[in-house]
């Protein structure tokens, strides 16, 4: 098993949880703002915010959701890379483009949130996970791929 591939996957997680932080340092004080009573609210979701607290503030939110969805994809084919012995190399340096991109776009998400240049970085960074599909893929499946 190659570890190297799992580094990104670890940077990742722990952005995550920076995000998460993030998302309740600035969440918290605007639902106290919002004379919003947490102790005794019932049912509801996060989304359900967007209409009560400043969008900046729900920004965090929306990227820590986004942090849970594609990525686990991501975290997955890294897994598989590493035990089929192909988490090194050209994968590691891919793997750590998305956790760049990733991590820039949340960067980008939760200040600005310009959603042009969100997608671009999103675009980027799935095409970075379509890389590490194919190459699990390969020999995954006995793919002689020749040129």
């Amino acid at each position: 098993m190659t570890q190297a591939i799992l580094q990104p996957v670890v940077i990742l997680l722990a952005w995550t949880m920076v995000m998460w932080a993030w998302m309740y340092v600035t969440r918290i004080p605007a639902m106290r703002q919002a004379k919003i009573d947490v102790a005794n609210l019932k049912g509801g979701t996060g989304k359900d915010l967007d209409a009560v607290l400043p969008q900046p503030v729900q920004w965090k939110a929306h990227n820590y959701n986004h942090l849970l969805d594609e990525p686990t994809i991501f975290y997955a084919v890294c897994i598989v890379l590493a035990i089929i012995g192909h988490g090194e190399g050209i994968n590691v340096a891919v793997a750590w483009l998305y956790v760049g991109l990733r991590i820039v776009h949340s960067l980008v998400q939760a200040t600005v949130n310009r959603v042009a240049v969100r997608f671009l970085l999103f675009a980027a960074s799935s095409l970075c996970l379509m890389v590490l599909i194919f190459h699990a893929a390969i020999p995954i499946f006995d793919l002689h791929l020749h040129g």
